[in-house]
């Protein structure tokens, strides 16, 4: 085996994730052998090589045969080893509901976030990025839709703030974007019919509240250009 196997495992597991445009992993997409080496090398550890053509990066998971004994090794099921309490899951189905639904139509459809819904020749245009895809979510109106059933504000600033952390969202300014593990982590095949037709099928039953259709790109070189606040500058909280 070589070593850029080896070392394609190692930045992973030091990094959590590395984007798809990234030499190694690109060659790990592309090269067979290269790919059946680094498969070899993390099917002896019990885990495997997480990607999807939608989602601009890459991770580890462990195999599906080796969950069991990992996280049902206690007396319960160890649902998650993120630290998630109840509400903090369900704002992160929320939130994957709400930004990876609408990007994967788009990358199906062959739209980027800005493009004209009606662009009737998109299907000839190669799969957009999700960078350039992904919707921005205000944190108001995720805070006046979801707040009363996810803790209210404190809970909710508080399982946004893990997120993003974990990496499964980033913050620019008030809009709630997408992070790396979003769109790897949770499995859209069994998840979004139980999610459009069941647990959330009355948000998408009405408008979505005040959406912001700008790709994170623009949103991120629109942070990097806003000052800094303050150091002094407090923040408001609720009664």
């Amino acid at each position: 085996m070589s070593d850029d196997s080896q070392i394609l495992i190692a930045r992973l597991m030091a990094h959590q994730t590395l984007r798809r445009d990234d030499k190694m992993v690109k060659r790990a997409l592309s090269d067979e052998h290269f790919r059946a080496e680094v498969d070899a090398r993390l099917a002896a550890c019990g885990m495997k090589l997480l990607d999807n053509v939608y989602a601009d990066h890459v991770t580890l998971a462990l195999q599906r045969a080796i969950e069991p004994k990992v996280f049902g090794a206690k007396d319960t099921w160890q649902n998650n080893n993120f630290g998630l309490a109840r509400d903090g899951v369900a704002l992160l189905v929320v939130l994957w509901a709400l930004i990876i639904l609408p990007k994967r139509e788009r990358q199906e459809t062959h739209q980027h976030a800005d493009d004209d819904q009606n662009d009737m020749f998109g299907s000839e245009k190669s799969v957009p990025r999700a960078e350039d895809t992904s919707i921005g979510i205000p944190y108001k109106a995720l805070l006046a839709d979801f707040g009363d059933k996810l803790g209210k504000k404190t809970r909710m600033d508080m399982n946004l703030g893990i997120l993003g952390k974990l990496g499964f969202i980033e913050r620019r300014g008030d809009i709630v974007v997408e992070g790396p593990l979003l769109d790897l982590l949770m499995d859209t095949d069994l998840l979004k019919e139980r999610i459009i037709n069941g647990a959330l099928a009355e948000v998408f039953k009405r408008a979505p509240a005040q959406i912001v259709h700008i790709p994170r790109a623009v949103l991120a070189a629109a942070n990097d250009a806003e000052p800094a606040p303050a150091a002094n500058e407090e923040t408001p909280t609720e009664e």
